[in-house]
């Protein structure tokens, strides 16, 4: 029996010294091993041999991963407005310097974060809101280039800040959405405002051209009806009926008026002042011998 509790023994030590002795690190993972509480070693992913019974200690297991912070910052812009930010930050430890990392800082994301805070703080207090809105993006590179140079003597890097949203005080907020309405119904007014000019102007040269073909086209009427005397008074001329041009174109007139006439008696009723007879057209031939003997 005694032979037989002495190798279980054995076993169970091996065992107990095997278990304390090898050790795992995953992907993506780095272990900081001390020995009797000094630093001794990192070590990278895979399986490893360390001293057993607490003489080497793995003292913490840090990720190499990509870590995200956000926070929200508070702040007063140059023109008196308080502003709130929005900020997304992605950091890493540094592989080469995770000795560092872990010594050097108990909280890293805090430690960022009052960076963050620090840098936006000195910063934005110099713009007007509308430069804020308009150089956030620069705002938030410089900001990352600060906090990168402070982190990285802790063996941290800052991969990237961003500005993610920008919040005005809510009255200043209804404010701008009070002005941006205003702008909105301005420029709709022009609009409509221009329109309406394209309508009137459009009119008012399609009615010049209504009136300038209107008079074209009684022109052109007028001096065919002359034209078309003048060619009668030829003609009887022409005939030798022994009458002056001045008879020839009594008879043409008064023949010109009993047709006038005519046409309005057959047109219904309409109200026409003419002369009472045909004597009163003696100033129309006496005018209209004159433009012929003109021609």
């Amino acid at each position: 029996m005694v032979y037989l509790i002495f190798p279980l023994f054995l076993i169970i030590v091996a065992v107990a010294i095997i278990a304390s002795t090898l050790y795992v690190v995953r992907q993506q993972t780095v272990v900081i091993v001390e020995r009797f509480g000094k630093y001794q070693a990192t070590v990278s992913s895979g399986i490893h041999v360390r001293m057993p019974f607490g003489i080497d200690k793995i003292a913490a297991r840090i990720q190499l991963r990509l870590l995200q912070s956000e926070l929200i910052v508070e702040t007063k812009t140059n023109d008196n407005v308080f502003v709130t930010l929005n900020i997304a930050t992605q950091y890493r430890v540094n592989e080469q310097n995770v000795m560092d990392a872990y010594y050097k800082l108990m909280r890293p994301e805090e430690q960022i974060k009052s960076y963050i805070e620090d840098a936006l703080r000195s910063s934005v207090p110099k713009l007007t809101l509308d430069e804020l809105f308009e150089k956030k993006d620069e705002i938030a590179l410089e900001v990352q280039r600060q906090v990168a140079e402070e982190m990285s003597t802790y063996g941290y890097i800052i991969v990237k800040t961003l500005i993610t949203k920008v919040e005005p005080d809510s009255e200043v907020k209804q404010s701008m959405n009070e002005i941006n309405a205003a702008q909105r119904k301005r420029v709709a007014a022009q609009e409509l405002a221009n329109a309406d000019k394209i309508k009137i102007v459009t009119a008012a040269e399609a009615e010049a051209e209504k009136d300038r073909l209107h008079g074209v086209g009684i022109a052109q009427q007028r001096k065919a009806i002359v034209d078309g005397l003048a060619d009668s008074i030829a003609e009887l001329k022409e005939a030798n009926i022994g009458m002056s041009e001045e008879q020839i174109m009594a008879i043409l007139l008064t023949n010109q008026y009993l047709d006038t006439l005519n046409q309005f008696a057959q047109a219904g009723n309409q109200t026409l002042f003419l002369p009472n007879s045909p004597n009163g057209v003696e100033d129309i031939r006496s005018q209209m011998l004159s433009a012929l003997k003109a021609k």
